[in-house]
């Protein structure tokens, strides 16, 4: 199994169909001030998997300040089950709503592993717009 895309969005789901639809991805955020809490952004993982990968497997997020200090973390089960027969290759699309905290300005990393095996990292630059302090003016 390996990842064919990661990204964060506003917005994510399955249609009917299956169809994997994103809205809004984005790679910076800008906040007014710090500490800050971005709610509700969908992290989408996009595996590609063989009938190799049936069976069970552990998904697990880090969020990583950019003190590379972990902010939050979570782990998952994912159960693949056999492909139709005729099937290579599977799409396995995963979807996170999660909010994202932020303490600092900087480098944001989710590192993202399947099996306890490190497998992706997905950035976000957080800015923040807070006025700077008025500089003194020299005459």
């Amino acid at each position: 199994m390996h990842v064919a895309f990661a990204l964060f969005a506003d917005a994510a789901n399955l249609s009917q169909e299956g169809k994997l639809n994103v809205l809004g991805v984005f790679d910076a955020l800008q906040v007014a001030t710090l500490p800050a809490v971005h709610p509700r952004a969908h992290l989408v993982v996009h595996l590609k998997g063989s009938a190799n990968d049936v069976g069970a497997h552990t998904v697990s997020f880090s969020w990583l300040s950019p003190s590379a200090q972990e902010l939050w973390s979570s782990s998952g089960d994912l159960n693949v089950g056999a492909p139709p027969p005729g099937v290579a290759e599977m799409d396995l699309p995963l979807i996170a709503q999660l909010d994202l905290p932020m303490d600092a300005a900087g480098a944001y990393t989710m590192a993202i592993a399947i099996d306890g095996e490190h497998t992706i990292d997905v950035g976000v630059q957080v800015r923040s717009s807070a006025p700077m302090a008025p500089k003194a003016l020299v005459s």
